[in-house]
């Protein structure tokens, strides 16, 4: 069986691009005993671990267990053992935590939020041939007959995510001059390549990615911390879940960036996949097309949701786009109205240019799938990188393509794909500055723009991760 994880992570037989064929070096914690001299293990054949020792006597081994945090601290590879890394990120664990929710008292209970990404609404809207906005009123009944309390979309978390990313391009092209790792700006919403660039480049790379919060992660600080307050409670009074098209994305919710120590709760608390939402949907006997639709759930009490918005740009969020629009605009006085796309070596490998006189005044791209990751890192490495600003995605094709999508059983990937895009670009699309509540987040939640609190809850930064030698790791 395939890793769901995108080709920058996965480890297939053995050749991982991210440490060759090394073994797990999670470090274990051994108990040392003054005087307890040397002792044998001996491995029943159950697979149990027992310790014994000079004069006898045993002792059961508890058994090493790998987390996601584990993994995201190793320098090693994460494989295709997805049932080791991923405990507490599955729909099992959603539904355990559902099922225990509804037998507390009313004021013991948890406040269950689902957020739902845009991308995993089209690949079900394909799937029970329904319109965009039929699909997010039907999830949304269906969720709340499982004990979801409310069910949002992430394209609201992901205007703040575009605006942030406009603006520290904006601030970062006018500190060219006096940073050489000012550019060019690397987009930071796929974790996939984030992981990639952590534990393979480090420090090489880091400094050029974007630190504005992916929208999953924006959305975690919405829940968490806005939509608390409005709720009048504490952060780990809400389970946050979210649908993503993404198996790398219950990576992204497990770093520990993410996590607050005051309250010991996880901005995002389980990450499920558009394909895992299919299989709760299975084992309920529910078909989504015939429930009775629900009406949307909004963040911001002062806005009514009618329908699904979404941003123009394609279906990885629209970065390149939304932030060539705004630098022509900002940095140049230019308003582009349409983008061209000139392909590259494949068509997974765009580039934008904005020209003036003859001159090249910006110079974007857009690198999808591991391959031109590869070529684009080289160019950087070495002082090549022609690019101001680079849309970066694990995967071919972008987010909807991602591996938690649905797959097609009857009709070839690219027919399913072109469907799945076609219903997610039906959504109404506007500006985010113009999306209504948004202002008023920016003004009374986040104390304005490029506040200390704004710089807090929508950014973040990145770890080279070291890399550990092992024999393993040697290519032959």
């Amino acid at each position: 069986m395939a890793s769901p994880f995108s080709g920058a992570l996965q480890l297939t037989d053995l050749d991982d691009f991210i440490g060759p064929s090394q073994e797990c070096i999670k470090p274990i914690k051994v108990d040392k005993t003054l005087g307890s001299g040397v002792a044998k293990i001996h491995i029943e054949d159950d697979g149990s671990y027992f310790q014994v020792s000079q004069d006898g006597g045993t002792r059961k081994l508890e058994k090493a267990k790998i987390s996601l945090d584990d993994c995201l601290a190793c320098s090693g590879c994460v494989t295709s053992a997805e049932t080791v890394l991923i405990t507490q990120q599955s729909h099992e664990e959603l539904r355990k935590v559902l099922d225990a929710n509804k037998t507390l008292a009313a004021g013991e209970q948890r406040l269950i939020v689902i957020s739902v990404s845009p991308q995993s609404r089209a690949s079900l809207a394909v799937k029970f041939q329904l319109n965009p906005t039929d699909t997010a009123r039907k999830l949304t009944a269906f969720f709340k007959k499982l004990g979801a309390h409310y069910v949002f979309d992430t394209a609201f978390s992901r205007n703040f995510s575009l605006l942030e990313s406009q603006r520290e391009f904006v601030r970062r092209f006018r500190a060219q001059a006096d940073s050489k790792q000012a550019l060019p700006v690397l987009t930071s919403a796929c974790p996939g390549w984030i992981c990639y660039a952590e534990k393979t480049h480090g420090n090489v790379i880091i400094p050029y990615v974007s630190t504005a919060r992916s929208p999953q992660q924006v959305m975690g600080s919405l829940v968490k911390d806005f939509f608390a307050q409005q709720q009048c409670v504490t952060p780990d009074k809400i389970y946050h879940v979210t649908v993503m098209p993404c198996y790398d994305k219950k990576l992204e919710a497990s770093r520990s960036d993410f996590f607050s120590q005051e309250h010991q709760t996880r901005d995002v608390d389980c990450v499920v996949t558009t394909g895992e939402v299919l299989k709760l949907l299975e084992e309920e006997g529910v078909s989504l097309s015939e429930l009775e639709p629900a009406p949307l759930d909004s963040l911001c009490s002062s806005v009514s949701a009618q329908e699904p918005i979404s941003h123009r740009g394609g279906g990885s969020g629209g970065y390149l786009e939304h932030v060539f629009r705004h630098a022509a605009r900002e940095l140049f006085g230019i308003h582009v109205d349409e983008i061209t796309y000139k392909p590259l070596r494949n068509k997974d490998f765009q580039e934008v240019m904005l020209e003036s006189e003859g001159r090249v005044l910006l110079h974007f791209a857009a690198a999808y799938g591991f391959r031109n990751i590869q070529n684009l890192v080289q160019k950087l490495k070495r002082g090549r990188c022609p690019y101001h600003y680079v849309e970066v995605m694990a995967c071919p094709s972008g987010c909807l393509n991602g591996g938690g999508q649905l797959k097609a059983l009857d009709a070839p990937d690219k027919q399913l794909l072109q469907q799945v895009e076609r219903l997610y670009g039906m959504v109404r699309t506007e500006a985010p500055e113009d999306v209504p509540g948004v202002q008023e987040l920016y003004r009374h939640w986040l104390h304005g723009e490029g506040s200390t609190q704004a710089d807090r809850l929508l950014h973040t930064s990145y770890h080279a991760v070291e890399k550990a030698s092992s024999g393993l790791s040697i290519r032959w």
